[in-house]
Protein backbone atom coordinates (compact mmCIF):
# COMPACT_ATOMS: atom_id res chain seq x y z
CA UNK A 1 0.00 0.00 0.00
CA UNK A 2 1.62 3.22 -0.99
CA UNK A 3 1.68 6.32 1.41
CA UNK A 4 -1.68 8.68 0.68
CA UNK A 5 -1.36 12.42 0.86
CA UNK A 6 -4.55 12.17 3.54
CA UNK A 7 -5.38 9.14 5.74
CA UNK A 8 -6.93 6.39 4.12
CA UNK A 9 -9.27 3.47 5.49
CA UNK A 10 -8.22 0.28 6.56
CA UNK A 11 -11.49 -1.83 7.34
CA UNK A 12 -10.68 -4.44 10.00
CA UNK A 13 -13.72 -7.18 9.89
CA UNK A 14 -14.99 -8.06 13.65
CA UNK A 15 -13.50 -11.35 15.02
CA UNK A 16 -16.35 -12.97 14.37
CA UNK A 17 -18.44 -13.22 11.19
CA UNK A 18 -22.30 -14.16 10.83
CA UNK A 19 -22.06 -15.22 6.73
CA UNK A 20 -25.88 -14.61 6.45
CA UNK A 21 -25.81 -10.73 7.40
CA UNK A 22 -22.00 -9.41 7.26
CA UNK A 23 -20.91 -9.74 3.57
CA UNK A 24 -23.72 -7.58 2.23
CA UNK A 25 -23.52 -5.33 5.46
CA UNK A 26 -19.49 -4.53 4.57
CA UNK A 27 -20.83 -4.28 1.19
CA UNK A 28 -22.74 -1.47 1.69
CA UNK A 29 -19.95 -0.08 3.72
CA UNK A 30 -17.46 -0.28 0.78
CA UNK A 31 -20.46 1.27 -1.47
CA UNK A 32 -20.75 4.00 0.58
CA UNK A 33 -17.14 5.55 1.26
CA UNK A 34 -13.48 4.89 -0.78
CA UNK A 35 -11.87 1.73 1.18
CA UNK A 36 -7.89 1.25 1.07
CA UNK A 37 -7.57 -2.32 1.98
CA UNK A 38 -9.88 -4.97 4.33
CA UNK A 39 -8.15 -7.35 6.75
CA UNK A 40 -10.11 -10.36 7.51
CA UNK A 41 -9.08 -10.80 11.54
CA UNK A 42 -11.36 -13.50 12.49
CA UNK A 43 -10.78 -15.15 15.95
CA UNK A 44 -11.73 -18.70 14.74
CA UNK A 45 -8.89 -21.39 13.96
CA UNK A 46 -11.99 -23.21 12.50
CA UNK A 47 -10.14 -24.09 8.83
CA UNK A 48 -13.75 -24.29 7.02
CA UNK A 49 -14.86 -21.89 8.49
CA UNK A 50 -11.96 -19.55 7.77
CA UNK A 51 -12.27 -20.17 4.05
CA UNK A 52 -16.23 -19.76 3.53
CA UNK A 53 -15.87 -16.38 5.32
CA UNK A 54 -13.08 -15.19 2.96
CA UNK A 55 -14.84 -17.10 0.20
CA UNK A 56 -17.92 -14.34 0.71
CA UNK A 57 -15.78 -11.51 1.59
CA UNK A 58 -13.11 -11.97 -1.45
CA UNK A 59 -16.61 -12.11 -3.84
CA UNK A 60 -17.45 -8.65 -2.49
CA UNK A 61 -14.08 -6.97 -2.25
CA UNK A 62 -12.92 -8.23 -5.57
CA UNK A 63 -16.09 -7.19 -7.43
CA UNK A 64 -15.32 -3.43 -6.05
CA UNK A 65 -11.65 -3.98 -6.80
CA UNK A 66 -10.22 -3.49 -2.84
CA UNK A 67 -7.51 -5.49 -1.84
CA UNK A 68 -8.73 -8.31 1.14
CA UNK A 69 -5.67 -9.31 3.31
CA UNK A 70 -5.91 -12.66 6.22
CA UNK A 71 -4.80 -12.01 9.81
CA UNK A 72 -1.46 -14.34 9.87
CA UNK A 73 -2.85 -17.10 8.26
CA UNK A 74 0.35 -17.39 5.24
CA UNK A 75 -0.73 -20.63 3.63
CA UNK A 76 -4.12 -19.66 4.15
CA UNK A 77 -4.07 -16.41 2.12
CA UNK A 78 -2.40 -18.03 -1.01
CA UNK A 79 -4.75 -21.07 -1.05
CA UNK A 80 -7.76 -18.68 -0.86
CA UNK A 81 -6.60 -16.39 -3.37
CA UNK A 82 -6.12 -13.65 -0.99
CA UNK A 83 -3.98 -10.18 -1.78
CA UNK A 84 -1.91 -10.64 1.26
CA UNK A 85 -1.41 -11.45 4.88
CA UNK A 86 -1.63 -9.33 7.98
CA UNK A 87 1.35 -10.58 10.59
CA UNK A 88 0.89 -10.06 14.06
CA UNK A 89 4.27 -10.79 15.23
CA UNK A 90 6.05 -7.78 13.94
CA UNK A 91 8.87 -8.52 11.83
CA UNK A 92 9.58 -12.34 12.70
CA UNK A 93 7.95 -13.87 9.83
CA UNK A 94 7.80 -11.25 7.33
CA UNK A 95 10.83 -12.67 5.13
CA UNK A 96 9.08 -16.03 5.15
CA UNK A 97 5.55 -14.89 4.21
CA UNK A 98 7.75 -12.77 1.40
CA UNK A 99 9.02 -15.94 0.34
CA UNK A 100 5.51 -17.65 0.32
CA UNK A 101 3.27 -15.42 -1.50
CA UNK A 102 5.97 -13.49 -3.94
CA UNK A 103 7.00 -10.00 -4.49
CA UNK A 104 3.45 -8.41 -5.06
CA UNK A 105 1.51 -9.91 -2.02
CA UNK A 106 0.44 -7.41 0.75
CA UNK A 107 2.52 -8.22 3.76
CA UNK A 108 2.05 -6.09 6.52
CA UNK A 109 3.47 -6.17 10.19
CA UNK A 110 1.46 -5.57 13.81
CA UNK A 111 4.19 -3.85 15.77
CA UNK A 112 2.13 -2.42 19.08
CA UNK A 113 3.94 -0.01 20.38
CA UNK A 114 7.38 -0.43 19.42
CA UNK A 115 9.17 2.44 16.92
CA UNK A 116 11.84 -1.03 17.33
CA UNK A 117 9.95 -3.10 15.78
CA UNK A 118 8.70 -1.01 13.04
CA UNK A 119 11.77 -0.29 11.47
CA UNK A 120 13.00 -3.64 11.82
CA UNK A 121 9.42 -4.66 10.07
CA UNK A 122 10.40 -2.06 7.63
CA UNK A 123 13.98 -3.23 6.81
CA UNK A 124 12.27 -6.69 6.62
CA UNK A 125 10.32 -5.90 3.74
CA UNK A 126 6.75 -4.96 5.62
CA UNK A 127 4.60 -2.63 2.71
CA UNK A 128 3.67 -1.20 6.02
CA UNK A 129 3.55 -1.17 9.52
CA UNK A 130 0.73 -0.71 12.39
CA UNK A 131 0.92 0.57 15.46
CA UNK A 132 -1.37 0.09 18.44
CA UNK A 133 -4.03 0.72 20.16
CA UNK A 134 -3.74 4.24 20.08
CA UNK A 135 -6.38 5.13 22.39
CA UNK A 136 -5.91 4.29 26.36
CA UNK A 137 -7.11 0.48 27.48
CA UNK A 138 -7.32 -1.65 30.22
CA UNK A 139 -6.52 -4.85 28.19
CA UNK A 140 -3.07 -6.42 28.43
CA UNK A 141 -0.23 -4.37 30.26
CA UNK A 142 -2.68 -1.05 29.16
CA UNK A 143 0.33 0.49 26.82
CA UNK A 144 -1.11 2.55 23.81
CA UNK A 145 0.63 4.10 20.86
CA UNK A 146 1.22 8.11 21.29
CA UNK A 147 0.98 10.42 19.36
CA UNK A 148 4.45 11.34 18.84
CA UNK A 149 5.39 7.95 17.98
CA UNK A 150 3.25 8.29 14.41
CA UNK A 151 4.63 12.08 14.37
CA UNK A 152 7.88 10.65 14.49
CA UNK A 153 7.60 7.99 11.57
CA UNK A 154 5.70 9.91 9.20
CA UNK A 155 9.23 12.52 9.31
CA UNK A 156 11.59 9.83 9.50
CA UNK A 157 10.29 6.25 7.95
CA UNK A 158 8.83 6.13 4.21
CA UNK A 159 7.06 3.09 5.10
CA UNK A 160 3.36 4.02 5.11
CA UNK A 161 1.90 3.35 8.52
CA UNK A 162 -1.56 2.42 9.94
CA UNK A 163 -2.74 3.88 13.33
CA UNK A 164 -5.31 1.31 14.79
CA UNK A 165 -7.10 0.05 18.03
CA UNK A 166 -9.52 2.32 20.10
CA UNK A 167 -9.95 5.17 17.68
CA UNK A 168 -11.90 7.96 18.82
CA UNK A 169 -13.31 11.30 16.98
CA UNK A 170 -10.30 13.10 19.31
CA UNK A 171 -7.67 10.45 17.98
CA UNK A 172 -8.79 10.41 14.57
CA UNK A 173 -8.78 14.32 13.96
CA UNK A 174 -5.24 14.87 15.96
CA UNK A 175 -3.81 11.80 14.12
CA UNK A 176 -4.76 12.70 10.66
CA UNK A 177 -1.50 14.14 9.58
CA UNK A 178 0.73 11.71 11.04
CA UNK A 179 -0.21 8.26 9.62
CA UNK A 180 -1.22 7.15 6.26
CA UNK A 181 -4.56 5.06 7.33
CA UNK A 182 -6.77 4.56 9.81
CA UNK A 183 -7.45 0.75 10.82
CA UNK A 184 -10.75 0.98 11.43
CA UNK A 185 -12.93 -2.25 13.15
CA UNK A 186 -15.00 -2.21 15.81
CA UNK A 187 -15.23 1.72 15.68
CA UNK A 188 -18.16 0.61 13.44
CA UNK A 189 -19.18 -2.38 13.29
CA UNK A 190 -20.51 -2.18 16.66
CA UNK A 191 -22.64 0.68 15.97
CA UNK A 192 -26.20 0.90 14.43
CA UNK A 193 -25.27 1.69 11.27
CA UNK A 194 -21.32 1.38 10.25
CA UNK A 195 -20.97 3.57 7.11
CA UNK A 196 -23.06 6.32 8.94
CA UNK A 197 -20.34 6.15 12.20
CA UNK A 198 -17.61 6.41 9.68
CA UNK A 199 -18.86 8.98 7.45
CA UNK A 200 -18.57 10.64 10.92
CA UNK A 201 -14.99 9.80 11.57
CA UNK A 202 -14.16 10.80 8.09
CA UNK A 203 -15.63 13.95 8.63
CA UNK A 204 -13.08 14.80 11.33
CA UNK A 205 -10.07 14.04 9.16
CA UNK A 206 -10.81 16.88 7.07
Amino acid sequence: MDSPEQPQIYLITPPEIDLEQFPDQMAKVLDGTEIACIRMALSSRDEDHVARVADALREVAHARDIALVISDHVLMAQRLGLDGVHLSDAARSIRAARKELGPDAIVGSFCGISRHDGMTAGEAGADYVSFGPVGATALGDGAFAEADLFQWWSEMIEVPVVAEGGLSDELIRQLAPQTDFFGIGDEIWTAPDPLARLNELLAVMV
